[in-house]
């Protein structure tokens, strides 16, 4: 009971970080004019700049994407390890079917990440 108070801690300050950076980003990409004035600016010069901002945000969010899963796939990781080894320390005679129980489980893990890192390759080449 006291594991999962600790990893609810966990995971409510990850979300906190979590929107905290959102809401620096999306003020640090705020545009302003200066003292209510309009500047002429050259359509090339702002299309360039768009898609500077466009490239820039897809990076942020294929990492974010692969950062958040990595460390989602890790903790989980851990936890199953951790259980499976208390498993076999209580029962040793059922080594085989937990660890094969284990292996299973951590290929789905595995997989959920994979699939994560894809996420971000087609949010960089194809978004």
């Amino acid at each position: 009971m006291e594991r999962i108070r600790t990893y609810s801690k966990y995971f409510i300050l990850m979300l906190a970080l979590l929107f905290v950076f959102a809401a620096f980003s999306t003020a640090a990409h705020a545009e302003e004019t200066g003292g209510g004035e309009t500047e002429v600016i050259d359509q090339s010069e702002t299309e360039e700049t768009q898609e500077d901002n466009s490239t820039g945000m897809k990076a942020l969010a294929a990492a974010i994407t692969v950062g958040l899963a990595a460390a989602a796939g890790a903790i989980g990781m851990g936890i199953a390890i951790a259980k499976s080894v208390e498993g076999i320390s209580r029962q040793p005679e059922a080594e085989g079917k937990i660890r094969t129980s284990l292996m299973l489980g951590l290929v789905f893990v595995e997989t959920a990440i994979i699939y994560a890192l894809i996420v971000a390759v087609l949010i960089i080449f194809v978004v």
